[in-house]
This record gives structure tokens, sequence and C-alpha cells, in this order.
């Protein structure tokens, strides 16, 4: 009996000895991911930030302007009839993501000025095409997007995506350089702060998000005449 005490006695003092050596692993673990996640966190400080402000002056513009957002495909082909959307195409410095639907390759006509000039732009600085992923949506596919990516804005509302307007294009990030990203950075910065896109980098989807104001279309012509 006095043995199997003994025995008893030492496997519960073991136990209890290596007890806490697995707890403070596992805290050591906890407390390197906390560290991880704040470095990250400190690291994300993009030129182009994303906020509930911008989303509600891209709606304000969309008001502004009357402009539809668009219920379903019926609606879509009607604007496209009418020609207040006009199709995006693919360039010589412009590829457009071969996933988007023909029917989706659609923006304003302003919205498409813009494209057309960032991507000769960008390709007259690096030789390289500029890829977009996405433009016009409807509310029916907005409403689908946002039940498997709970980042994508809501279809209606106060804050609702202004791609459902046609006022809208991403781009993506994905195949960018350092360099490219910082002139490209830069390039829409300079256009926001005069009141003419409203942009942001995405976090969570490799993309830039840019909504383009009607007024840039005067600013285009204002700045050929002044080169002539």
């Amino acid at each position: 009996m006095l043995m199997i005490f003994v025995v008893a006695s030492t496997a519960s003092f073991a136990a209890s000895i290596r007890a806490p050596y697995r707890t403070t692993r596992v805290s050591r673990v906890s407390r390197r991911a906390r560290h991880t996640r704040v470095r990250r966190m400190i690291a994300w400080n993009p030129l182009l930030r994303g906020s509930r402000e911008s989303m509600l002056r891209q709606n304000d513009e969309i008001d502004r302007l009357q402009l539809t957002r668009i219920a379903n495909d019926d609606e879509l082909l009607d604007l496209v009839t009418r020609e207040e959307l006009v199709p995006l195409e693919n360039t010589n410095a412009l590829l457009i993501n071969p996933s988007i639907e023909d029917n989706r390759r659609y923006s304003r006509p302003w919205t498409r000025d813009f494209v057309n000039d960032i991507s000769d732009d960008f390709y007259a600085k690096f030789h390289q095409k500029i890829i977009l992923t996405s433009a016009v949506r409807t509310q029916e596919q907005q409403t689908k997007l946002r039940r498997r990516n709970r980042n994508a804005a809501p279809s209606d509302g106060e804050i609702a995506s202004s791609h459902l307007a046609g006022t809208t294009i991403d781009f993506a990030k994905k195949g960018m350089s350092k360099a490219q990203r910082k002139w490209f950075d830069h390039y829409v910065y300079d256009l926001q702060q005069s009141g003419l896109v409203e942009a942001a980098e995405e976090r969570r989807q490799a993309c830039y998000h840019i909504m383009v104001s009607e007024r840039y279309t005067g600013w285009r012509e204002a700045n050929r005449l002044a080169v002539r």
C-alpha cells in the first residue's frame, strides 16, 4: 500500500510540474500571434484609404447627377441602348479580366475616359498593361456578391456600392511591383485631392476601387487644351 501511495504521489507531482509548462508554451504562442497581428496593422497604412465618409461622398455624387442605381440586367441593357453606359474594351495598355461577363464591361463615359487615360499613362511609364477587374454591377449582382463576401458594399442605402451607377471600376493590385503601386497611388491621389475621384486600396481584395466624378471630363479637356 505504501508503494502504491508513493507511485501515485509521484505521478501527481509530475503532472503538476508539466501543466504550467504547457500553459506557458500556449501563452507564448498567443503572444507571438498578437504581436504579428499588431505589426501587420501598423504596416497597413495605404495612401488611398477607404472610409464610410468616402462611400457617402460617392453616393452624394451619384445623387447629384441623378444617376440610376441599376436594379437588374433589363435596366442595364436599357442604359446601354441609350448610350448612357459605354463599352470598356481591351487595348494595348488595358487588359480586362476575362472572367468579367460581356454585359458587365460598361461604365459611364467619363469613367471610361479615366480608364483609358490611366492605362495609357501606366503603359507609357512601365510598358505593362493594367488589369481591370470590375466595372458596372446591378443590385441583383451586388446582393449575391454580398452573400459570399461580407466586405462588399450594400446594394442599397446611403453607402451602397457606386458600381451600381456605372461610375466605378476596380484595378488589380496583384502583379504590380512596389514602384508601380507607388506611381499608381500618387497618380490617383492627386486626382482625389482635386475632387475628381474617390478611391480606396482594398485590404481584403487585391484591388483598387475607384469612383470617377463626372467633373473628370471637364478637367481632362482643360488639360488637353493647356498642352496644345
